[in-house]
């Protein structure tokens, strides 16, 4: 009787990894909407940035008013991400001539995914979402490695 229910416990556990679970070209798009993330900022590209951004994502930290000493949240957009990535390495500067780049899935579902991408001095947490067929970045958690540097 033991034997029959550790046998169907482990056929029910298969088979819901089978329905539910992703498969190697989701982990695929998944670790690359998080690396065009990164390398759009690399190399100047704000196609590339554009293309792995959802249109409503938001980015966030936590950042310290130098005036009061309080801590508060700072938000950006897709929009300003586009235009991060169009300017912000513009002189090729900005960057280590080999940037880090580690992207650690944590949790994927069929239509979602949690993501760390350890970038240089950067940490960011991000949710991925597939609409459509395709994952995009829908929210970015991130700070410095370096807390101080908020």
């Amino acid at each position: 009787m033991k034997t029959k229910h550790v046998l169907l416990c482990l056929v029910l556990f298969l088979t819901s990894n089978m329905v539910f679970g992703q498969t190697k070209q989701d982990s695929l798009a998944i670790k690359q909407a998080a690396l065009d993330y990164i390398e759009s900022q690399h190399k100047p590209n704000p196609k590339q940035m554009d293309g792995a951004l959802h249109p409503r994502m938001v980015k966030r930290t936590f950042w310290k008013d130098k005036a009061t000493g309080k801590d508060y949240v700072r938000e950006t957009t897709t929009e300003s991400m586009v235009l991060l990535a169009e300017s912000y390495n513009k002189n090729g500067d900005k960057f280590p001539s080999s940037p880090k780049k580690e992207v650690i899935l944590l949790d994927v579902s069929e239509r979602t995914a949690s993501v760390k991408l350890i970038a240089d001095e950067w940490i960011d947490y991000m949710h991925i979402v597939k609409l459509n067929g395709t994952w995009k970045i829908i929210n970015v958690l991130w700070q410095y490695k370096d807390t101080k540097q908020h």
